[in-house]
């Protein structure tokens, strides 16, 4: 791999973002390693999504330098920075994203869902694309249910069919934007069990989470973030447990009474 190392996947140097006058993003500096997980957490208005966002080039950053896996691009603010459309497609096939409100298509089967970027990004024959699609519903416990229409899925297993469509792509990394926070209490296991899988099978991840023992259990690293900056980062026995700063323990103080005061 070209890169400075090969065990980074992700690379993100100096992202700037605002909308109007409101900066979201100040100078976001970060790495991810290959097979790791990052956990971000942070207050609603931090930045965490538009960050994830920007790691998929569904939201242009103003200047900046992101690498995910062979892919880079460097910012300057406007489109003419991004890739062709092909090649944006494959940028965006390569980093999965599975959002808080699953956007699939209403009129098509769970495994129409799944295929459709093969059928359509990979060019793959309609066969293969579906035999391809089975086997991934199958992996995230929905073979029974690869005919029904998103209407008659659960919100658990609508987010299921969401990440088996995003693994269809084969991406290098996944990237979860609040994927249970849409969700019942009661199914949300369904989809953190969906997650941790992947993570144990060593897919690099990075996912925006207010399921702190979550992020405790199955992340590497964790973010904090506030205010459009890295307040503090580092593995979860130390950011969530003990951390440094004031502004992380105020935080975590809501999911861990000790930390208060």
């Amino acid at each position: 791999m070209n890169t400075p190392s090969a065990a980074t996947m992700i690379e993100v140097r100096n992202l700037r973002k605002q909308f109007g006058s409101n900066v979201v993003l100040k100078d976001i500096s970060l790495t991810v390693e290959k097979g790791s997980v990052v956990a971000m957490i942070g207050p609603s208005g931090s930045g965490k999504s538009t960050l994830l966002r920007c790691l998929n080039l569904l939201t242009i950053p103003d200047g900046g330098h992101i690498r995910v896996g062979d892919h880079a691009v460097t910012f300057d603010g406007t489109a003419a920075c991004l890739p062709g459309d092909r090649k944006l497609a494959e940028y965006r096939a390569n980093t999965g994203m599975v959002f808080q409100h699953f956007n699939l298509f209403p009129h098509m089967t769970a495994v129409q869902n799944v295929m459709e970027g093969l059928v359509t990004v990979r060019r793959q024959p309609k066969p293969q694309a579906r035999e391809k699609a089975l086997e991934l519903l199958a992996r995230v416990g929905l073979a029974a249910h690869a005919e029904q229409y998103p209407n008659k899925l659960s919100g658990g297993q609508k987010q299921r069919v969401a990440i088996a469509r995003a693994l269809a792509m084969q991406p290098q990394v996944m990237l979860f934007d609040e994927a249970t926070s849409a969700l019942d209490p009661e199914l949300v296991g369904e989809v953190l069990n969906v997650m941790k899988a992947l993570a144990d099978e060593g897919m690099t991840m990075m996912l925006v989470t207010h399921e702190i023992a979550f992020a405790r259990e199955v992340a590497d690293q964790v973010i904090f973030m506030r205010d459009g900056v890295v307040v503090e980062s580092g593995p979860p026995a130390q950011v969530i447990e003990s951390p440094h700063e004031a502004a992380t323990r105020s935080f975590l103080a809501r999911f861990n009474p000790a930390l208060a005061g």
